[in-house]
């Protein structure tokens, strides 16, 4: 049971869109990533998807509409639900979900990870 500093794991990498795990919870795992840019379309249809704002902005754009998470928010994309994340500055979260969720969902694409790196 060790305390995780949020600042200092996210100080260990410097790419976007390349969650790294940090915890497990359950049969979750606990990821964290820096986003810059936008990511692809795409849904996961087994598993909710829960996004946590550390420092910038993220914004969720759905075909209906768009959502913007601030710094200490947090938003659930239900499972199935096509969405596309965007950031126009470095942005870090905090992802939890299941540890066989593929953050492109069932997307094949040039950010597609398939082996998440532990830090």
């Amino acid at each position: 049971m060790n305390v995780i500093n949020l600042d200092q794991k996210f100080g260990q990498f410097s790419d976007h869109w390349h969650p790294r795990v940090v915890a497990d919870l359950n049969d979750q795992h606990v990821k964290l990533a820096k986003v810059q840019g936008e990511f692809i379309w795409h849904s996961h249809e087994a598993e909710d998807e829960l996004f946590v704002v550390v420092r910038g902005q993220l914004h969720i754009e759905f075909r209906d509409h768009t959502s913007t998470i601030n710094p200490g928010e947090m938003l659930v994309v239900p499972r199935g639900v096509e969405h596309r994340p965007y950031a126009s500055e470095e942005t870090w979260i905090m992802l939890v979900e299941p540890q066989a969720t593929r953050h492109t969902g069932t997307v094949e694409h040039a950010l597609t990870r398939h082996d998440l790196l532990r830090i």
